[in-house]
């Protein structure tokens, strides 16, 4: 084997993204925002800010991450542990109508579904009558952070910028002008309901409020819930500041800084609000500490903090840059048919910005639906957590993008839902360890929400488990995987374990349950929903046993249970190719699909995002394929997540092609003007699901191989990319011209063996942790 030398050549490994200079990574435009999915978004993981950037009446709308209507209390139906029997063995029968009929009944939560995330209001800033308007542009410089609004008023240069920062925990809003007095402005602070606002200081605003629920048969009893508080702080160099009703009044200012931070009462710890908690001064004394710092100091923080994390990863596609033109003018011509490589590499980076901007210290929950950024007080599907897809998929960028510690606040969030999670378990199972169905709020909610053909799914928990078990495969943290992650495995198995029952064929089996909220058809021409192993559970388990045979094995324990957990997998039903379509079988029988196109690809775990389908099971890689091709055929792939998940699907499978038809279909169909994810609503998932998909495209490392432009298409035959992860704990930078790549070169975070292909050739190194190699 060639000997690798020592690394000359790294294409800028850990330095900020030499894109300051121009507009690449900048979504820029030459009008205002004319609706909220039009904004542009910022955030620091706790706090969120979509900016209008309207001259004269400037809107930004406001967001606080646990800000969340509801309470915790005992949701699990009482009727489901005494049902659960009778339900199980009407499914060994194959009496599957009587089976939903009764889980309807029996295993539904009471009350069945969730109250929502939402808005902390909004704060408005009145300029009076601009005239004269001229050199107008707005834009959100992704190497920064910051979001910024220019235009010239009367012969006055005006510049606003906006930034949110996680080392002051708060909102900085700058607004300057060039000529001495020129700013005249009326500030104020506002939510429609449950909220009113009082002046705090001549130059500060105070807004307090208390969530308070009607009762709801479906959404639960209602009361007075979450408090929270809202503090705005003006400071001016020059001219007047006065506060009065929900409004401070500035005149004849040359510059302004307004300072915004809000908390609830909200106790992770015991997820639920907590009366000890003090929402009012923990807003002041953000407040206090943040304006005792000058503007400078304050960006320069946020820079340093912000910069470390975005800089780790560059990415230059083709050699046509087309910044120069407006984001939505960019967008409009990608749908005409013209091509746009660099545009890509924008969206790429902006799915980065999102999951920093909304999963990061000094956050503490995960990004939701939405991210971090709601405008409603009933959002759709509440904006919450979704564990059947969507959740797990907002996190797939995180570690091969170079984003490891926005993991965190999913790995706390798991494991702290073990808690209700074992609750649930029990009681509606008589199972030991723990389990979450498809979705929660903040209160700790694990049972069946919705409906049995929406959250059926009692192994969802199982899968959130593999989006921790990658942080390690990533990092390869040894202390995180005995202190933290082992627990959490092993108890999602030991659930598995007691849950699973024996069917006619001799089968391990697990009833009831779904392939997520898709729908079979029975031989008696019916539609069906539950059953017993459908195949996403039974990808699920085997993804998940493999991860503590192996982690238990690293940490040399627990050799018993590891043992029962192999002859278990013995057990399962295999995963089987369908006679009818020649695809993955969704179900443990051939049913005839009822929604061949259906959103989900919940049969394909194994082969995005687990990795037990792959090339050395050559007649299930097959049969992916042709599952994928017939749900494209049929006109899969809606919404924007589902057509990510296409792409790291065929990037899987090194379909270069394919997997940039369903990037570009992204970017044409669901994006909106702001590059949110939007198909009707906005959903955070398919922007970063769209995202980890591009990576996917350029690097793959599952299988114990590292594998350069695995599925790189003819549009991106030249381009460049650094700061990518590979598993094992390694870093890539390469260059390639003309679907050839000219250098490449690994860091290694760790010490170990790693086998790299590029192309047809395996390089193998035996890595030092901290050294750095050259590939070509």
């Amino acid at each position: 084997m060639k000997k690798i030398a020592a690394i000359v050549f790294l294409l800028g490994l850990n330095q900020v993204v030499s894109a300051q200079e121009n507009n690449s990574l900048k979504l820029w435009y030459q009008k205002p925002a004319a609706n909220w999915n039009e904004a542009l978004p910022a955030g620091n993981g706790r706090l969120g800010a979509m900016v209008f950037s309207n001259p004269s009446y400037e809107r930004i709308q406001l967001n606080e991450e646990s800000l969340w209507a509801g309470a915790q209390f005992e949701h699990n139906n009482p009727q489901a542990g005494k049902k659960i029997k009778e339900i199980q063995q009407l499914l060994l029968d194959g009496e599957n109508k009587k089976a939903y009929e009764l889980s309807t009944d029996a295993l539904i939560a009471t009350p069945p579904r969730l109250r929502s995330y939402q808005t902390l209001g909004d704060l408005y800033i009145d300029f009076g009558s601009l005239s004269n308007l001229r050199n107008y542009s707005r834009q959100l410089d992704l190497t920064t952070g910051i979001i910024s609004t220019r235009f010239q008023a009367d012969g006055i240069n005006y510049v606003r910028e906006l930034f949110v920062s996680a080392p002051q925990n708060c909102i900085i809003l700058r607004l300057t002008a060039d000529k001495p007095g020129a700013i005249n402005c009326k500030i104020l602070l506002s939510r429609e309901k449950d909220a009113s606002v009082k002046p705090l200081a001549n130059n500060a605003l105070l807004m307090s409020g208390q969530i308070i629920d009607i009762p709801n048969a479906f959404q639960g009893p209602g009361g007075h819930h979450m408090k929270f508080n809202s503090v705005v702080k003006t400071i001016a160099k020059d001219g007047n500041v006065s506060s009065r009703n929900n409004s401070i009044l500035v005149t004849n200012s040359s510059s302004i800084t307004i300072i915004i931070t809000a908390a609830t009462d909200y106790n992770f710890s015991k997820l639920n609000f907590d009366r000890s908690i003090n929402s009012q001064v923990i807003c002041r004394s953000i407040i206090t500490k943040a304006s005792a710092i000058s503007y400078e100091q304050l960006l320069k923080n946020h820079l340093q903090e912000y910069q470390e994390m975005f800089g780790r990863v560059s990415l230059r596609l083709g050699n046509k840059d087309q910044s120069n033109l407006p984001v939505n003018t960019r967008l409009d011509s990608l749908r005409k048919g013209n091509n746009d490589p660099q545009l890509f590499a924008l969206y790429f980076q902006y799915g980065r910005y999102l999951l920093m901007s909304s999963s990061r210290k000094p956050g503490v929950l995960p990004a939701n639906l939405q991210g971090i950024w709601n405008n409603l007080y009933d959002a759709p599907w509440n904006s919450d957590y979704h564990t059947n897809i969507n959740l797990e998929m907002n996190y797939w960028p995180a570690e091969v993008c170079n984003l490891s510690e926005t993991a965190i606040p999913l790995i706390d969030f798991t494991d702290k839902y073990r808690v209700p999670g074992r609750v649930t378990a029990q009681k509606m199972y008589h199972a030991k360890g723990w389990t979450i169905h498809h979705t929660t709020d903040v209160f700790g909610k694990t049972g069946l929400i919705s409906g049995v053909n929406w959250g059926a799914s009692p192994l969802m928990g199982t899968w959130l488990c593999l989006n921790l078990w990658e942080h390690f495969l990533f990092t390869q943290d040894t202390l995180y995987l005995k202190q933290k992650l082992y627990p959490i495995l092993r108890e999602s198995a030991e659930f598995v374990e007691s849950f699973l029952i024996k069917n006619k064929q001799g089968y391990l089996v697990t009833a009831p349950s779904i392939s997520p909220e898709n729908a079979f058809v029975l031989p008696n021409g019916d539609t069906g929903y539950i059953d017993i192993s459908p195949t996403i559970d039974i990808e699920l388990i085997r993804e998940l046993y493999a991860a503590v045979i192996e982690a238990g094995t690293l940490l040399k324990k627990d050799r018993a249970f590891i043992h029962k957990l192999s002859e278990t997998l013995q057990k399962l039903p295999p995963i089987k190719i369908s006679k009818q379509t020649g695809g993955i079988q969704e179900w443990i029988n051939d049913y005839k699909e009822a929604e061949p196109g259906h959103r989900h690809l919940s049969h394909l775990i194994s082969l995005y995002p687990g990795s037990l389908i792959n090339k050395q099971t050559p007649d299930l890689f097959v049969a992916a394929e042709k599952s994928i091709d017939s749900r494209v055929f049929n006109k899969g792939g809606t919404p924007g997540w589902s057509c990510a998940w296409l792409i790291n699907c065929f990037a899987r499978l090194n379909k270069a092609q394919e997997a940039y038809n369903q990037a570009e279909i992204l970017l044409k169909k669901f994006t909106a003007v702001n590059l949110f994810d939007n198909y009707n609503v906005f959903q955070i998932d398919g922007n970063l699901g769209g995202t980890a998909g591009i990576a996917e495209m350029l690097l793959q490392s599952q299988n114990g191989v590292i594998r350069l432009l695995p599925a790189l298409p003819k549009e991106w035959e030249t381009g460049s990319v650094t700061g990518l992860c590979a598993r094992g704990g390694f870093v890539i930078d390469m260059e390639w011209d003309k679907g050839i790549i000219t250098k490449a070169g690994l860091y290694a975070k760790t010490a170990g063996k790693c086998i790299v292909q590029i192309g047809t050739k395996q390089i193998t190194i035996n890595a030092k942790a901290g050294s750095k190699y050259t590939l070509l």
